[in-house]
């Protein structure tokens, strides 16, 4: 049965990004329609394309792990995750609070957005925060 998932995402580690990578692209592959929603140090992270990049040497050796299973990396599951329709939001206030220009984030993101616009989105979804 599909249905609606919002994916708030506030940390870009290795491990972070991981979860919600493969949640969302797993509710997508699913048919769910999938929302994941940036802010903070993943909204810079993404912006600086180093989301999910490892940020200690435990997460250089789960990385390594990781690749030794053949995972994909989370910005590739997260790409594969809009192929299926995933769609990467931000708020526009968080967006002005990174100090980030939003006309730069359009390759990045799908679509900043308002508040809300956002809390619309998790009326009746399932919702996980990261």
């Amino acid at each position: 049965m599909a249905g609606r998932v919002v994916f708030f995402v506030q940390n870009g580690s290795f491990e972070s990004a991981f979860q919600v990578s493969t949640m969302a692209l797993t509710a997508s592959a699913m048919g769910d329609e999938v929302y994941v929603v940036f802010a903070w140090d993943a909204l810079r992270q993404l912006a600086r394309q180093s989301f999910g990049v490892p940020q200690s040497d435990r997460e250089r050796v789960e990385q390594a792990r990781a690749e030794g299973l053949r995972l994909p990396s989370p910005m590739k599951m997260l790409q594969e995750a809009r192929g299926l329709g995933a769609k990467l939001l931000a708020c526009d206030s968080t967006v002005k609070i990174c100090g980030l220009d939003p006309a730069q984030l359009g390759g990045i993101l799908d679509e900043v957005m308002g508040l809300p616009s956002i809390w619309r989105l998790t009326e009746g979804a399932r919702t996980l925060s990261f």
